[in-house]
């Protein structure tokens, strides 16, 4: 069953998180429904996401994520983001 992983981060320099993560979220379970992370740790500035499944993301104070509307991550594919302190990242499994 496909996976994706969050690694939280409070710097960000040359293009790489820096400094070491903060967190490190348990892995949430791809599935056809919207699920939440928990909410970011106090000094969060920037999140790692890596999935082993394709998946749509969408990231705020309570998100849903949607298969049709949502932005996309490829199966194996990492992405860096920059957040606020106390937002979450809602994932689903994207089939296309």
């Amino acid at each position: 069953m496909a996976k994706t992983y969050i690694t939280e981060y409070a710097d960000y320099r040359a293009g790489l998180p820096f400094g070491g993560p903060i967190a490190e979220q348990g892995a949430i379970t791809n599935s056809g429904t919207s699920q939440q992370s928990d909410a970011f740790n106090a000094n969060t500035q920037f999140i790692r996401v890596h999935s082993n499944g394709i998946i749509s993301y969408k990231v705020g104070k309570s998100p849903t994520a949607t298969a049709a509307d949502s932005m996309r991550i490829p199966a194996d594919g990492t992405v860096d983001l920059a957040v606020q302190p106390g937002d979450k990242i809602a994932i689903i499994t994207n089939a296309t």
